[in-house]
C-alpha cells in the first residue's frame, strides 16, 4: 500500500523527510525547478498521504458539521463541497479544511498536523442522542493533488471527465485507467487542478499511471514554496491561537447567514463593528529574514512575519500587518531588510 508507493518514489529519486511517529513524506524528487514549471504549464503530482482524512456519516452528519465550523453546509448537495475553518469558542483558527458531501457521508481533508487533534476535538461534541459516526480514515486513504493547467486534459485522457467550469469542490467517482477514484475540483492551492481520493491499496497503481502519462512528481518542498507564494495559510504558521479567519482573509469560508456555530458570536461581532485589526499579506523581500521577525514601518511595529520561502527573484513571505497601515504596495522593513506588501491569489480581496 503506502509502503509500496514509497518504494516506487524512492526508485524515482525521492528524498524523504521524517515526520512524527516514523511517517515519511517525499521532500523532493531532485526536480524542484521542473515541478514548479509543470504547475504553470503542465501537470505536477503531489502526494498528500500525510494529510488527514476524516469521514462523518449517519443521519445528523450535515447538521453536526454545520454547527462545528464556519461555512454553511445546509445549502450543499451531494457531489458538492466547500472550504471551512474550524475555530475555537473565541474564533481563533485551528485548521482550514476542505469538505466533500456524498450521498451518505462527508469527507473532510485536514492539514497534516491537525487531523488527530481535530478528531478528538469533534468527538467531544458528539452527544448520546446524536446520529453521528466519526472515523479517521487517513491510513486507509490515499490523497493526491494534480496541479497545473493541463490537469483537465489529463483526466479526459485517462478516461475521466473534466470538471473545468464547475463550482469549486465539485466531485464525482471516475474510472481512471480502471481505478475507481473520487475526483474533486481544486488542487488545494490557487493553481488549477484536482484532488484525487482513492483507496490506499490503489495508491501505487494510480501514482504509476499518472507518471507514465507525463505528470511530474512534486515534493513537499515545492508545495511549501507554492503555498507561501499563493497565500495558503497553514497551522502553526498563519493558523494559530493568535488569529481569526477574518484576519486570515478566508472570507469565502465564512457564512454570516447560517446561525449559531462554535466561534460565531466573535466572528459576527468583528464583522459588524469592523473590528479586524490586522490582515494576512504577501511580502516581497530581496534577502532572507526569519519567521517570527517583526514587520516595521519606521520605528513602529506593524506586524509579524509567519512564513518565508526562496524564489528565483529573492524571497517571499507571508505576514500579518495592522489594518490601519494599509496593504498592497506598502513598504515595510523586517530587520534591516526592505520589503513590499503584495496580494496573494489564495486569499479573499474583500
Amino acid at each position: 500500500m503506502i509502503e509500496t508507493l514509497q518504494d516506487i518514489q524512492t526508485g524515482a529519486g525521492a528524498i524523504f523527510s521524517d515526520l512524527s511517529k516514523g511517517e515519511k513524506i517525499p521532500l523532493s524528487f531532485g526536480n524542484d525547478a521542473e515541478a514548479i514549471q509543470a504547475t504553470k504549464e503542465g501537470v505536477a503530482l503531489y502526494d498528500r498521504a500525510h494529510w488527514g482524512v476524516l469521514e462523518i456519516s449517519d443521519d445528523d452528519r450535515v447538521r453536526f458539521l454545520h454547527n462545528q465550523s464556519t461555512n454553511n453546509f445546509n445549502i450543499l448537495k451531494p457531489g458538492t463541497g466547500c472550504d471551512t475553518v474550524f475555530v475555537t469558542s473565541t474564533a481563533r483558527t485551528i485548521d482550514l479544511a476542505t469538505t466533500y458531501l456524498t450521498e451518505d457521508r462527508i469527507i473532510v481533508i485536514l492539514s497534516p498536523n491537525r487531523h488527530q487533534y481535530l478528531f478528538q476535538w469533534l468527538d467531544r461534541y458528539i452527544f448520546p442522542m446524536d446520529k453521528i459516526q466519526l472515523k479517521d480514515i487517513t491510513t486507509s486513504t490515499a490523497l493526491f493533488s494534480l496541479i497545473g493547467p493541463e490537469s483537465h486534459q489529463l483526466l479526459e485522457k485517462l478516461g475521466g471527465i473534466s470538471l473545468e467550469g464547475k463550482a469549486y469542490a465539485t466531485h464525482q467517482i471516475m474510472e481512471l485507467s480502471g481505478i475507481s477514484v473520487r475526483v474533486c475540483l481544486g488542487s488545494s492551492l490557487a493553481s488549477p487542478g484536482y484532488t484525487l481520493i482513492v483507496d490506499a491499496e490503489e495508491a501505487s497503481n494510480l501514482w504509476q499511471i499518472l507518471i507514465k502519462n507525463g505528470v511530474i512528481p512534486m515534493g513537499d518542498r515545492v508545495w511549501e514554496r507554492l503555498r507561501i507564494e499563493q497565500g495558503r495559510p497553514f497551522p502553526d504558521a498563519e493558523l494559530t491561537d493568535d488569529y481569526n479567519p477574518l484576519e486570515v482573509r478566508l472570507l469565502n469560508t465564512i457564512s454570516y447567514e447560517k446561525g449559531c456555530y462554535i466561534g460565531q458570536e466573535t466572528i459576527a461581532r468583528l464583522n459588524t463593528y469592523k473590528g479586524v485589526k490586522q490582515h494576512l499579506w504577501g511580502i516581497h523581500l530581496s534577502e532572507k529574514v526569519e519567521p517570527g521577525d517583526a514587520i516595521m514601518i519606521g520605528e513602529e511595529k506593524v506586524g509579524k512575519l509567519t512564513s518565508i520561502t526562496a524564489t528565483e527573484s529573492g524571497y517571499f513571505g507571508l505576514g500579518y500587518i495592522k489594518t490601519k497601515c494599509g496593504g498592497e504596495g506598502l513598504k515595510v522593513q523586517i530587520g534591516d531588510r526592505e520589503g513590499e506588501v503584495v496580494d496573494v491569489p489564495f486569499l479573499s480581496k474583500s
